[in-house]
């Protein structure tokens, strides 16, 4: 039986409220952090790390050397850096715990403007059911009083897949590339339980679109396009454009951008 006061620790990297793009209306959407696809691509690089990790901004940075002097900072343990002496404000940690008591009390508090704009709060990533029993905690104690929805790559157990969109009133999963080798090749990892997840979510009844990244050169081919319609039948398809400014952040975490547009 679910306990209503039961807590459960959770590593997200970002709130974004406001948000438009997420879901159906305004919504706040919650970046959970670790990711165990490595998408070429990948929009969001600060999300893949299951870890808490630094971001500095180096392009500004005056190489002044005080960041790296020592600290007796409690949350600059382990970050071989100080997050508050760097005169620019470069420095900063990306990722928080927090357990899910304390996140469902801060979006519960949302709920009724949210609720009034047609919204709801969005679980996204990183890959949210890496860290599903916090995810499903959380989703447990705003049931019902919220519109929720989840973002997903759909790579994970069945049995994990199942329970997390059992509790949510919408899914958009992604449907990358149809090939196995070709997204082993371009994401890390065979795609086979993920076809196994989209024809679980196909026959569930729950509301869901499938979600297509148009990365050039890769995914946007029109032979890959014809197999994903034929993955997600009667399932709407949303494709989602290539933002050629994702590469940006990757220098700021210390990992490198592996995409080259093709010209």
């Amino acid at each position: 039986m679910h306990d209503s006061y039961s807590k459960v620790s959770g590593l997200i990297f970002d709130i974004k409220e406001f948000a438009l793009h997420d879901g159906e209306g305004i919504r706040t959407t919650v970046f959970l952090k670790g990711c165990p696809l490595r998408c070429i691509w990948c929009h969001n690089p600060e999300g893949l790390s299951p870890k808490p990790e630094l971001s500095v901004k180096k392009n500004r940075c005056r190489n002044c050397g005080l960041c790296q002097k020592g600290c007796s900072h409690e949350e600059c343990k382990g970050l071989n850096r100080c997050l508050h002496i760097c005169p620019d404000n470069l420095v900063e940690r990306i990722g928080t715990y927090i357990d899910s008591d304390t996140l469902a009390r801060k979006l519960l508090k949302q709920c009724d403007f949210l609720n009034a704009c047609g919204g709801g709060i969005t679980f996204s990533g990183g890959e949210p059911l890496l860290q599903h029993e916090f995810l499903c905690d959380v989703i447990k104690k705003l049931k019902g009083k919220v519109h929720i929805a989840i973002e997903t790559s759909g790579f994970a157990p069945s049995d994990i897949f199942k329970k997390v969109i059992q509790l949510c009133d919408f899914v958009y999963m992604d449907l990358k590339i149809a090939d196995k080798e070709k997204h082993i090749k371009f994401t890390g990892a065979d795609n086979s339980v993920i076809l196994q997840n989209a024809e679980i979510l196909k026959s569930s009844g729950i509301p869901s679109t499938f979600s297509v990244p148009m990365i050039p050169g890769i995914t946007d081919s029109e032979e890959n396009l014809a197999e994903i319609r034929k993955i997600a039948g009667d399932t709407p398809i949303r494709y989602l454009k290539y933002n050629p400014l994702a590469g940006a952040k990757y220098d700021n975490i210390g990992k490198e951008f592996l995409y080259k547009e093709s010209k």
